[in-house]
């Protein structure tokens, strides 16, 4: 890789995304305020899924995720519609959080400029590394709401 600012980006926000889980209990992971369906416990799913959808399908490659994700944590997802007994505990969502950052370290270290600068074949519009980029600033964005609700919860912000 002859550019490491993707790496240092996804250093960055996925630290940032730990750092805010640290110390919850499920509970609190599923809490969510009047009104509003999307608790802790969603957004960090939701940044493992979304990530690893805008990393690994623009280079043709299929994502991983576990069984049931995609439902619970997608862009098309009804968190409010999941039963309660289906959801993960956090602490494997913070697992495959941690097995995620290494697995995709060493996938993005390893591409090189050429891949990165490649078009996305179904968005023509759209490089590779624009790609990863978007989904580590929609990341960064859902850990924001994580310290959020953290907050609202009465719990430091981290």
């Amino acid at each position: 890789m002859s550019d490491p600012t993707l790496l240092i980006l996804l250093d960055e926000v996925r630290g940032k995304t730990l750092r805010v889980l640290d110390g919850l209990t499920d509970a609190q992971a599923r809490w969510a305020p009047p009104g509003l369906q999307n608790t802790i416990l969603w957004h960090a799913g939701h940044s493992y899924v979304v990530v690893e959808w805008l990393t690994l399908k623009p280079l043709g490659r299929e994502p991983h995720l576990p069984e049931g994700w995609h439902g619970m944590f997608s862009w098309d997802s009804r968190p409010a519609a999941v039963p309660a007994d289906r959801w993960p505990p956090l602490a494997e969502v913070v697992g495959q959080l941690r097995w995620q950052h290494g697995r995709l370290r060493h996938l993005i270290a390893g591409l090189s400029a050429e891949q990165l600068a490649a078009r996305v074949p179904d968005n023509p519009g759209r490089t590779i590394a624009s790609a990863i980029v978007h989904g580590l600033h929609d990341e960064a964005r859902h850990s924001g709401e994580i310290s959020l609700l953290r907050k609202l919860q009465g719990l430091p912000g981290s």
